[in-house]
């Protein structure tokens, strides 16, 4: 069983940065892809970006791509989510999640499908104001 813990979400100006952090406990972390996703308000969640197991693909939406950027630090069993360049459109909960499932299946179909993640964050708010 995989504990996740995110922390990092505030308020922010639009333009403005963020970086969101995710600890996990209680697993093999390494193991692990790590996603982010968000829901805003009255919306699905959505799918923002992930990693793999061993940190070397890295996969993005593209509302966000070239703003966000997904790292992980299997020191701390930490994954992080940095945000650059908020916009409005940003405000959402935001959610980290597990995956063993996705292991090599290293497709933005696969990373970005909810349904292969099996542990899921509380989620962290991020308000971004205009």
């Amino acid at each position: 069983q995989v504990q996740l813990v995110e922390a990092g979400g505030g308020l922010v100006q639009a333009g403005g940065s963020l970086r969101l952090s995710c600890a996990a406990s209680g697993g093999t972390y390494s193991s692990y892809a790590m996603g982010w996703f968000r829901q805003a308000p009255g919306k699905k969640r959505k799918f923002v970006a992930a990693i793999n197991y061993s940190g070397s693909s890295t996969y993005y939406a593209d509302s966000v791509k070239g703003r966000f950027t997904i790292s992980r630090d299997d020191a701390k069993n930490t994954v992080y989510l940095r945000m650059d360049s908020l916009q409005s459109d940003d405000t959402a909960v935001y959610y980290c999640a597990a995956s063993l499932s996705v292991a090599n299946r290293l497709r933005i179909g696969v990373v970005s499908s909810q349904d292969e993640y099996r542990y899921w964050g509380r989620g962290t708010q991020v308000t971004v104001s205009s």
